[in-house]
Order: structure tokens, then sequence, then C-alpha cells
């Protein structure tokens, strides 16, 4: 992403953030950088947020067969052919119920309460160096190979936005609920 749009993004994030925006689909009073209005299609391309309960996610379907493809193409080369991490880049599979004992491995599978975290962190965060680069069909298809390799999910099981928010994670209840934050209804 180039530094202007990062910008841009920025700029209407915090505009949200201070109350300067009445609704995600009113740009009138979110502005840019240079004060430019954000148009509507800036508004919903930056409007990417998942739930755990799946609203926000978008089309697609893909297995951790297609996915084994993808991953090999834009994950392995930082998290190692089977989600084990290498150098700097954490591991994504392994360590299911070791967060007791005295060295907790924190990966997808042993740590993260939801599936649909997995989806949204990929869209948003990976490829290193390319965030933001894979379609939506890919981030399934990773979703549901990172997932396979945890040993949650069959290799042939089909996620898509309906079947991924059931995904019942290992550590589900291994967090407490906030009970200052209520989302609104959409």
């Amino acid at each position: 992403m180039s530094r202007l749009p990062a910008q841009r993004l920025a700029v209407m994030a915090l505009a949200l953030a201070i109350g300067q925006g009445t609704a995600a689909n009113d740009s009138n009073n979110l502005l840019d950088a240079s004060g430019r209005r954000a148009s509507p299609s800036e508004i919903a391309a930056a409007d990417i947020a998942v739930f755990p309960d799946g609203s926000g996610l978008p089309t697609g379907r893909a297995t951790a067969r297609e996915g084994r493809l993808v991953y090999g193409q834009h994950c392995a080369a930082c998290h190692g052919d089977k989600g084990q991490g290498s150098d700097d880049f954490p591991g994504l599979a392994g360590g299911v119920g070791s967060l007791g004992g005295g060295t907790p491995l924190l990966t997808v599978g042993s740590y993260w309460p939801y599936a649909t975290t997995l989806w949204d962190y990929t869209r948003r965060a990976m490829p290193y160096p390319r965030p933001g680069s894979l379609t939506p069909q890919e981030v399934y298809a990773v979703t549901a190979y990172v997932l396979y390799l945890n040993g949650i999910v069959e290799e042939d099981s089909v996620l898509d936005q309906s079947t991924l928010p059931r995904v019942r994670m290992p550590n589900r209840d291994g967090f407490i609920a906030d009970p200052r934050h209520k989302r609104s209804a959409h």
C-alpha cells in the first residue's frame, strides 16, 4: 500500500474514532490528509471488519486441500511448510493443551478463540510483505489449511461465510468476555 492511501485510511479511522463521522457510510465528515472528503467507495474499502459471529465475512468458499497450494505460495516461506514457524515468524500450528503448562505455545490452534479472527487477520495483515493482497477466496483457503494443520477441520471441509463462524476453536472458552463492550446491531 502506498503511503498516501495509508494516510487517507488513518485519517478516516481517526475521524471515526473521535466522532467526526456519524455513520460508516456518511462521508460528509471524513477527510483525508489533504482535506479531501472521503468517497463512499473509500469508506467501503476500509470497512472490512469481521466479527466472531461471521458478520462482515464476504462471499467465498474453500477447503484445506485448496488452501495447501495458496499457503505454499504465500505463507510457507515465513511460517514453515506445516505451520511450525521459522526464525522471527511465529508458528501457526501445534501447542494445543500447552497453555496450562510452563512453556505455553501460542498458536492459532492453541490460543485463538475464533476461526473468524484468523480469517480477518489473514485478510488484513498477510502475506508479509504484501498485506491485503489475497482475494477472499484465497483467504478462505489459507484459513482452512491452517485450521487443518491444527486438526480443527478436515481436509475437505468447506469453509464459507456460514460455516467458518461455526468452527469451534480449542481455546474458545479460554477468554472472558469484556462486559464493557457490547457490539450494537449492524
